[in-house]
C-alpha cells in the first residue's frame, strides 16, 4: 500500500524492478480520493499525515523528496470519532482529514434515489453487454424501495447485475431477484392483502349499520355473523356512531 501510495524506486525492494509513480504523485496538480480510508494501518496514516502537512513525499527507496499539488478527498463508512477512541486511527490525520465534512445518507434514508440509481446501473449494463432490458416490473421497484439495503449502493448495484445476467425478457421480474427480496415482497404483499380485506370488512360494516339506523342485530343479519360478532369487530375497528 506504502508503494501504491508514494511509488517506489527501483530495487527499493525484492520485485521492485523499475521504477514506480504512485498515486499521489500521479493526481499531481489534481485530485486523489482514498476509499476506506479508515481502514489504513497506524504506519501508514503517519506517513499520510506527514504528506498532507509537508505536501510531500518520499518514494520507497527514494532519496529526495519530492513536492506535490494535490487535493485530497477521503470516505469511510466507519464512524472515526469512535476508531480515534479506540486508537485505531489516528487523531491528528482525522482532523487534519476532517476540513470539510459530507455526510451521505444511508440508501434506506433516501428511498426516492433508488429506482434512479437501479435505472442507472441497467443502462450502464445494457452499453457493456448490449443486451437491451428496457426496466424492472411494478413489484421489483416496490421490492427495492421496501428493502433497508444494509450494503447500500453496493449491493443495489449488485442485485441489479445478478437481475439483469439471468433476465431472458426486456423487463426484469420479481423472480430474477435474491431470495431475501423475493420473500421480503412476499410479505408485504400479503400484509397489504390482509390490510385491504380489513378495511373493506370495516366499509361494509359501517354500510350495514348505516342502512339499519345503527341497529346491530338488524345489521348483524345484513352481515352474515351474529350480534356478538358484530360488537367485537366494531369495537376492533374503532367503530363509533355519527
Amino acid at each position: 500500500m506504502e508503494s501504491e501510495l508514494f511509488g517506489h524506486e527501483k530495487g527499493a525492494f525484492t520485485g521492485a524492478h523499475e521504477r514506480k509513480i504512485g498515486l499521489l504523485e500521479l493526481a499531481h496538480n489534481g485530485t486523489v480520493f482514498l476509499d476506506e480510508i479508515g481502514e489504513l494501518e497506524i504506519n501508514l496514516q503517519k506517513k499520510l499525515l506527514r504528506f498532507l502537512q509537508e505536501r510531500e513525499i518520499l518514494r520507497v527507496g527514494g532519496g529526495s523528496r519530492i513536492s506535490l499539488n494535490v487535493r485530497v478527498i477521503a470516505a469511510t463508512n466507519k464512524n472515526l470519532e469512535e476508531e480515534v477512541k479506540g486508537k485505531r486511527f489516528r487523531e491528528d490525520l482525522f482532523y487534519r482529514l476532517n476540513v470539510v465534512t459530507v455526510k451521505i445518507p444511508s440508501l434506506r434514508e433516501r428511498i426516492d434515489d433508488i429506482p434512479l440509481l437501479a435505472n442507472h446501473f441497467l443502462e450502464q449494463l445494457n452499453k457493456i453487454e448490449g443486451k437491451l432490458i428496457t426496466g424492472f416490473e411494478d413489484n421489483v421497484t416496490d421490492a427495492f424501495s421496501g428493502y433497508d439495503w444494509p450494503g447500500n449502493v453496493r449491493e443495489l448495484e449488485n442485485v441489479v447485475e445478478r437481475a439483469y445476467v439471468l433476465c431472458p425478457n426486456v423487463t426484469i421480474s420479481l423472480k430474477y431477484l435474491p431470495s431475501r427480496l423475493i420473500n421480503l415482497a412476499h410479505e408485504k404483499g400479503e400484509l397489504f392483502d390482509r390490510m385491504n380485506l380489513l378495511d373493506t370488512e370495516k366499509r361494509l360494516i359501517i354500510q350495514a349499520l348505516t342502512q339499519t339506523g345503527w341497529n346491530q342485530s338488524k345489521a348483524s343479519v345484513i352481515l352474515g355473523i351474529s350480534r356478538k360478532q358484530l360488537m367485537t369487530k366494531i369495537k376492533n375497528h374503532g367503530i363509533t356512531a355519527g
